[in-house]
């Protein structure tokens, strides 16, 4: 297989790892490569991410490569995290927020259960609001992680600590107390949106 076929699959490696980024190890074993030809791939690929007029670089951070965005990019990333079109949630994020809220400190697995869908997206939104952060990891396999909310979600909702959220219905008998649940959730979300 030529090099050009092994970095297209490595930014597609890189790109699924996201933050959590890949080894070197890890795209030896994947590729099943040697090392020194896996080193001398990502020693092209930054070349090729430095001398082009793209958008994106790959990183090498502790030990890991991740894609990046390029630091002369800094002023439109920040004009789009603080566009107002950019503080709305969707519907998905607002379900995965209340998860994070209530049954934290939790998986994306155990979230994706609960919700029946995939969870990436929303969690990442999330992150990126500063509503949920990483609070450690799962035992066992994989050592998954945790995610719980923050201060910030905190102040946004006018919270003193997470008890002050309203009770989850456990039986039919209390709707009303989901129904109160979902007006706290929507509310946050108007406020959001102004």
């Amino acid at each position: 297989m030529k090099a050009n076929k092994w970095k297209g699959i490595i930014e597609s490696l890189l790109f699924a790892a996201g933050d959590e980024g890949l080894t070197l190890k890890q795209i030896t074993h994947v590729l099943e490569i040697e090392q020194k030809e896996a080193e001398a791939i990502m020693d092209e690929l930054k070349k090729e991410y430095k001398n082009k007029e793209r958008g994106i670089t790959i990183m090498e951070l502790a030990g890991t490569f991740q894609l990046g965005t390029k630091k002369e990019h800094a002023s439109y990333l920040k004009k789009l995290v603080e566009s107002p079109h950019a503080s709305t949630l969707s519907q998905a994020a607002l379900e995965t927020l209340a998860i994070v809220a209530y049954k934290q400190p939790i998986t994306r697995a155990e979230i994706e259960e609960i919700r029946g869908v995939k969870t990436e997206r929303p969690l990442h939104t999330l992150a990126a609001k500063a509503l949920i952060k990483e609070v450690g990891r799962a035992e066992g396999a994989g050592r998954a992680i945790l995610y719980g909310t923050t201060k910030e979600f905190l102040d946004h909702f006018g919270l003193k600590d997470l008890k002050e959220l309203p009770p989850l219905a456990e039986k039919e008998e209390d709707l009303f107390n989901q129904e109160e649940a979902d007006l706290f959730f929507e509310s946050f979300q108007q406020q959001v949106e102004e």
